[in-house]
Parts: structure tokens; C-alpha cells; sequence
């Protein structure tokens, strides 16, 4: 029987999500420095959007890539995505020039926006240009007929128009300019002047003084450009050499065919079709801008107002088992553990890892490594336990995307220190987040750390993760198989109490889920609730479309991509919910009610596609009640969140869910308080 089921396209649902990003910007309730941040986090998620998924779409069309797709959906997949494009830099640009520039003017800080300096920093303005900007600056004069200039990704250009001094003639010539940021920061702070502080793009000083770069013209006009490449790394073979091979093909990411070209929308229409024409720009990589582009850099915004105008994070909580405890692995022995990061520091985990380095009955360590921090506190404690004689092994995801240059840096750090590194299975991605410690006696016990985040101090100061610790020695064998599946000694594993992507996983989720349409049948209760960060695959969605026509009533908790329509007659039993705040949600848990016995599970797999079928992933199973209880509590503090939490609806929209509840739940801040009461040390 065919089904009429819908499902939102993955992209256009990404870009629901960044906007919900965007509208971050415009909550006036957040320090103003707050919203700036999320205007560079929107515009750094757009950047790599187009490097990526865009490019894909292009790639199709230019018959590069061969996905499941072909050339007319990839032309409508795109044509949509450039008009909610430039739906959104409109809202981008009125939340910046509208709210929060007059936001810092009410303050005393002054960002120009426009290339005159006010009289008292003229002097100052051609000064640094002359000295710190000048120097590095390499123009070239523009012919549509001569060799073509090779335009760098993420790189800021302005084009300038100019007009020959004393010529009668009106022809036009043009020149461009590269920024140089490795040179110059992104603003100068200027001179203080009558109690207010002055901040210049770096494109506005150049177009301050372009009279000086050009000395024999006129400057008619000037206008900023940037574009995008294709960043993806595709490989036609993965055995042989895959470092080596991955070092090449990271050098030609730089020269990756175009995916987007941005440019200011006040540029005239005649000066648009020159610079198409001599960069051979065709239409369909037009995207509109404004004045200044590149707007990542807003992140690096000089702030002279102080800390009261940015957000404060809240301390880490000190967790009360391990403050009292002299040993992490004697708590872990009495029982199970669950880290809740950023909320807890992630000097437990750390503390757990030196303790397996430093600990004589500890016999061997082994990780897996998809993004660890640069200068890795990870690493290097892995390297220390290898320096004392430890047997160490890392499994090293060397495809992890944008990571791959550290990875493979860590990578040789480790193998010069003696650990045994494993490096990335052909055709596959391991994304599991696991480390077993294996004890010399017992022989076969241990201890065992599974996340839903990566092994990353940095990252884990603002993305909300959970990991569990535990001895349970069922859990610890399922592990250690895991393993010997990555060192190629495994073909055909049976794991008793993992769900492990390839093997088990997908279709323990699609028992689970049948099982609760079966008790709604039998006229018992029938309850799923799935925090993730991406819904895409469509037969887990159609899974649970079949659910929600059962009756099963069920919650989705997604951050990011959801191609599951709701508000259908088949989906009138599920709500979508999405939260944004000052922490990125990256937990992943799966709840099913199971008449009653609960059954629960923290993962490091989204329901992609590629997650569920071209990674290793692991669910680990929660089985002690009273951390169970737990997260059960954070999910529901989380789906009555009424100040942060958005709707999606059946037109990808986020509608907050504002309310009249005179109770504003905020579920960040309560989870925040919830676990400072459950855990306070007495």
C-alpha cells in the first residue's frame, strides 16, 4: 500500500533552524552583546551551509557528485533555498541596523556605517591606514578579458569603481581589493570622544582612504563581495594511504568549485553584470548582502562596556559525589553516574581519565576521537597514561568534518608517545562517543564512559551534554566488542545491552516503537518522547507517522533538521518542539513508555540517514531508576519550557510558545536549578 505521508525537504528544514538562530538576536530580554553573538553564530552556520549542502546541490547540477538526487530537484532544492535566503538576510540586516546598533548607540559605543570618519578621527583613521592597513594591500585593476582572478572562500573583497582623473571620456574602470584580515583585525576601536566609544570596520578605514590606493582616479563607487566554495572532502577510494590522502584533499578544500556568490544588494544592476561577467558568476549563486559582509567576525566586536552587557553563564555546579569522593572510580563501583555538561564542569571526565592513567591496576584505555579541542586536555592525558607504561588505543575518525587537519595532528602526537591509533573503516564514519578502562584484576571488569558529546573540554563549556559512567560489566563488554568491530577483529557482533548503528540499532527503535502502537491497540497507554538533533531518515519517520495514526502520543525534542510534518491527519498526535538558548542542545535521548517500564536511552546518533546507516553509533541503555527519573524530569522541564521553546509547524515556522502560564519556564535555567538542588553538596 502506498502512503501519502509528507516530509519537509532536509535543507529548507536546516534553515528553519537557523532562523530560529536569528530570532535569538532579537529578544531584547539578552545583553545586547548576547544578541551580537547570535548574529555571528547565524552567519557562521549559513557559511558552512553553503560550503556544504549547497555545494552538494551544485555538484548534482555539474554532474560532480552523484547522491540520491537529480539535476531538476537539485535546481528546485536550490531555488528554494535562495529565496528563503534572502528572506532572511532582510530580518538579518533589520535586526542588526534597526534594533541592536541603536541598542549600543543607547549605551555610548558608535559602530560606523559609512566609510567618513567624524572630524575628530579623521587624522586617527588615515594614520592606521597608512601604517598597519596600506602596507598589505596588493590591488588589481579589472579586464573582462584577461585572465581570470581567483577569488579565495571566506575571504572579503571590495570592488571599486573608478573614473581616469581629467578624462571626459565616463568609461569606467575597476579594481579589487582583498581584505587582509591575517594582517588586521575585523574593527579598530577608536578614540574615545564626549563619553562615547567608536568602533571602524577595517572596510570602512580602506574606503576612507581609497583616494590614496588609487591616486590617478576617481572613486565612483565601492562595494563588498565574498563567496563560497565547495568544502566537502569525497573520496572514490578510501583503502590505502587515507591520511595522505586526506592531507590532499584538505589543501584543494581552498579551490573548491563555487557555491556562493554574496555581494551588497545596493550594488547598481550594471555593476553586478560587470563582475559576473569577468568571474564568470552564474545567476543561480547570486545571493543578496548588505554594506558589510562576512558578519561571523561580529563575534570578535570589541566590547569597552564590560561584562555587565554580555550573558553570564552560570558557575559549573559542583557535583556532590565526586567533591566528597577521593576516588571517581570507587563512586563509579557503588553505582552509576550521569554528567550533565555544561552544567557540571568537565573536569570530571578529565578526572576520570587521569585517574585510569595514574591507577596501577588499570591494564588498558581505549577512546574514540571524532573532535577533541586543540591542545587537547583529552590527549594529552592519554599520552601520559602511554608515557607509564599504560596500553592505550584511540580510534581516530579522521573524517570528521572541518576537524580533520587536528585529528590527524593528534593523531601523530599519540602514535609518537606510543598509543596504538586506529584510523577511519572505509565507506564508514564512527561518531560514537565511548571509552572502556580495563582492569588487571578483576580480569574483565572495568569501567566505562558513554556520551552523547565528544571527548572536547571546549565545546563542552556550551553544549548540553550528558555522559553516563558506569562498572556494569554488561555494558563494558558490549563496549570492548564495539572496539574489536573497529580493530577489524569482529565481523558479526550480538550486543546484549548497546543498540549499535549497522547491526541492532534500527531495528530495536522500529520494535520499540511498534510495541507502543500495539499497547494503544490493546487500550493501554502508548508514549514516546526523542530529544535529538536532526530528524531526516524516512523510514524512522514514516515509523513514526504509523505510531501517531495508532495513537501513540509522542514528543520530538529536535534542534536542528526535522523533515517530519506535523499537524497532518497522520502526525495529529505528535508536537515538535525546538529549543534555543544560551547552551547548543546535543543531547540525545529516546524514551518509550512501555506500559509502564520505561524504557530509556542516551545516544550519539540523530536520526539521519547517515547516522543510522553510514556511521557507528551507539545507544546505551539508563538502568538505574533513580538516574532514570532524572532525565525523564530534564525532558519534561524541557517540553514545558515557555520562553525559549518554539512550535514547528506544518510550514517549518518557530512559534514560540509564549503563553499565559504566569510560571515563565525557561528549561536551561531550570535544569540548571533543578540539578544544583538534586546533587548540592550537604
Amino acid at each position: 500500500m502506498e502512503h501519502s505521508y509528507k516530509y519537509f525537504k532536509r535543507d529548507v528544514s536546516w534553515l528553519s533552524f537557523n532562523f530560529r538562530v536569528l530570532l535569538e538576536a532579537e529578544d531584547k530580554t539578552l545583553p545586547v552583546y548576547e544578541r551580537i553573538k547570535f548574529l555571528s553564530i547565524y552567519s557562521s552556520n549559513l557559511e558552512e551551509f553553503y560550503e556544504i549542502r549547497v555545494a552538494e546541490h551544485r555538484g548534482v547540477i555539474m554532474k560532480r557528485n552523484y547522491v540520491e538526487e537529480d539535476s531538476q530537484e537539485a535546481e528546485q532544492i536550490l531555488a528554494a533555498i535562495t529565496n528563503e535566503v534572502n528572506n532572511q538576510q532582510n530580518v538579518f540586516y533589520r535586526i542588526f541596523q534597526g534594533q541592536v546598533l541603536p541598542e549600543l548607540n543607547k549605551h555610548g559605543v558608535f559602530l560606523y556605517q559609512d566609510h567618513i570618519p567624524k572630524p575628530f578621527h579623521k587624522e586617527v583613521v588615515k594614520r592606521y591606514f597608512e601604517e598597519e592597513i596600506f602596507p598589505f594591500l596588493s590591488p588589481v585593476m579589472l579586464e573582462p578579458e584577461a585572465i581570470r582572478i581567483f577569488l579565495r572562500d571566506r575571504r572579503l573583497y571590495l570592488i571599486v569603481r573608478l573614473t581616469k582623473k581629467g578624462s571626459a571620456s565616463g568609461k569606467y574602470y575597476y579594481a579589487l581589493i582583498k581584505i587582509p584580515f591575517a594582517k588586521v583585525p575585523r574593527f579598530i576601536e577608536l578614540p574615545k570622544h564626549e563619553a562615547t566609544h567608536y568602533i571602524m570596520f577595517i572596510d570602512d578605514v580602506i574606503r576612507a582612504n581609497l583616494s590614496s590606493v588609487f591616486p590617478g582616479y576617481n572613486v565612483e563607487s565601492c562595494y563588498s563581495i565574498k563567496i563560497s566554495r565547495d568544502a566537502d572532502i569525497y573520496f572514490e577510494d578510501e583503502n590505502g594511504n587515507l591520511v595522505e590522502k586526506l592531507k590532499k584533499k584538505v589543501k584543494k578544500r581552498k579551490i573548491g568549485a563555487l557555491s556562493r556568490f554574496m555581494y551588497d544588494a545596493a550594488m547598481p544592476d550594471d555593476f553586478l553584470t560587470f563582475i559576473r561577467h569577468t568571474f564568470g558568476i552564474d545567476e543561480d549563486s547570486l545571493v543578496r548582502g548588505g554594506r558589510y559582509l562576512n558578519l561571523q567576525d561580529l563575534i570578535k566586536l570589541p566590547n569597552p562596556l564590560g561584562k555587565a552587557f554580555e550573558l553570564c553563564r552560570p558557575e559549573p555546579i559542583n557535583f556532590a559525589l565526586f567533591e566528597k569522593a577521593d576516588s571517581v572510580f570507587k563512586v563509579i563501583r557503588q553505582q552509576d553516574v550521569l554528567l550533565h555538561f555544561p552544567y557540571y564542569s568537565f573536569d570530571y571526565m578529565l578526572r576520570f581519565l587521569t585517574e585510569a592513567a595514574t591507577d596501577p591496576n588499570v591494564a588498558e584505555i581505549k577512546v574514540t576521537q571524532y573532535r577533541v579541542a586543540e591542545d587537547s586536555a583529552v590527549i594529552n592525558i592519554l599520552i601520559r597514561a602511554a608515557n607509564i607504561g599504560k596500553k592505550v588505543t584511540v580510534f581516530v575518525e579522521l573524517k570528521a568534518r572541518f576537524d580533520e587537519e587536528n585529528n590527524i595532528h593528534t593523531a601523530e602526537r599519540m602514535k609518537q608517545a606510543g598509543i596504538r591509533i586506529i584510523y577511519s573503516i572505509p565507506g564508514l564514519k564512527v561518531h560514537a562517543k565511548v571509552a572502556v578502562v580495563l582492569l588487571k584484576k578483576p580480569v574483565e571488569s572495568g569501567y566505562a564512559y558513554l556520551s552523547t558529546g565528544n571527548f572536547n573540554e571546549k565545546t563542552a563549556t556550551v553544549y548540553s551534554d550528558m555522559a553516563l559512567l558506569t562498572s556494569n560489566q554488561k555494558i563494558i563488554h558490549d563496549i570492548k566488542d564495539v572496539f574489536a568491530v573497529l580493530e577489524g577483529r569482529l565481523e558479526n557482533p550480538r550486543f546484549d545491552t548497546l543498540l549499535v548503528a549497522r547491526f541492532n540499532m534500527v531495528d530495536e527503535l522500529t520494535r520499540m516503537i511498534r510495541r507502543e502502537s500495539e499497547h494503544v491497540r490493546q487500550g493501554k497507554k502508548g508514549r514516546i518522547i526523542l530529544k535529538m538533533n536532526g530528524l531526516h531518515d524516512q523510514n524512522m519517520i514514516m515509523e513514526l507517522y504509523q505510531a501517531s495514526e495508532a495513537g501513540v502520543e509522542i514528543d520530538l525534542i529536535v534542534r536542528g533538521i526535522c523533515c517530519l510534518v506535523p499537524n497532518q491527519p497522520y502526525s495529529r498526535n505528535i508536537r515538535i518542539t525546538r529549543i534555543v538558548d544560551m547552551y547548543l542542545e546535543h543531547s540525545r535521548v529516546w524514551y518509550f513508555y512501555n506500559n509502564g517500564e520505561e524504557n530509556l536511552y542516551m545516544t550519539s546518533a540523530d536520526w539521519m540517514r547517515r547516522n543510522l546507516s553510514r556511521r557507528i553509533e551507539t545507544a546505551f541503555p539508563i538502568l538505574s531508576p533513580e538516574i532514570k527519573q532524572e532525565i525523564i524530569d530534564i525532558l519534561n522541564i524541557q517540553l514545558q519550557d515557555n520562553v525559549k521553546a518554539c512550535f514547528i509547524d506544518e510550514n517549518l515556522a518557530n512559534n514560540f510558545k509564549h503563553d499565559n502560564n504566569p510560571q515563565k519556564i525557561r528549561a536551561q535555567e531550570a535544569i540548571y536549578t533543578y540539578l544544583s538542588i538534586r546533587f548540592k553538596i550537604k
